[in-house]
């Protein structure tokens, strides 16, 4: 049986070495390709040991199977609080839904929703009027792109978040099959709470 627990502060940094090595399984596959290492994870996590920040973590007994991470936009990475440059909403009313990273044999039991229902508590808890997350953008004639890939556009939209023209951040990552890290395009979608 899968449960959920809601990890903040000191009980993040307990986590941290299981939390990277999910990432780096799950963001192997399609649409992130991701080609991660540990000491880059840890230093990349440690941020969510923040006032603020959350982790939704799904374990099944003491094994975490999936997690999702989230923090106020205005302490996340400049590149992404950049993209709402011009935009009404100040950051300090958004909170970032960062990653959501589930082993394959436990999706579609409604992980994805208790994933985004903590942090959208956890958001509302923080007086946030706002919650806002960012989907990778790549092309569909990636030679990579599985031929059963169905987006989570339908899942996110249900869940009353719409992507945001024009609202694009970028961050470098090293693909699995690239020698060099390049610089990814990220669509941002936000709901109000």
């Amino acid at each position: 049986m899968t449960t959920i627990r809601i990890l903040t502060g000191d009980s993040v940094g307990a986590v941290l070495d299981d939390l990277a090595r999910l990432r780096i399984t799950v963001f192997r596959d399609w649409p992130y390709l991701y080609d991660g290492d540990v000491e880059y994870e840890r230093d990349y996590l440690s941020a969510y040991q923040s006032p603020g920040a959350v982790v939704v973590a799904a374990y099944d007994g003491e094994r975490m199977v999936g997690a999702a991470t989230g923090a106020p936009m205005e302490h996340h990475a400049g590149d992404f609080s950049a993209a709402f440059a011009g935009r009404p909403e100040p950051l300090e009313e958004i909170f970032y839904c960062a990653e959501s990273v589930l082993l394959p044999e436990y999706r579609g039991a409604g992980l994805g929703h208790a994933f985004f229902d903590g942090r959208e508590d956890h958001a509302r808890a923080l007086g946030r009027r706002y919650s806002a997350f960012c989907s990778v953008m790549r092309p569909a004639d990636h030679p990579r792109r599985p031929l059963d890939y169905r987006p989570l556009d339908d899942f996110w939209r249900k869940r009353g978040y719409e992507p945001l023209p024009g609202v694009i951040a970028e961050f470098d990552w090293k693909d699995i099959d690239a020698q060099e890290t390049s610089r990814k395009p990220l669509q941002f979608w936000m709901k109000r709470l």
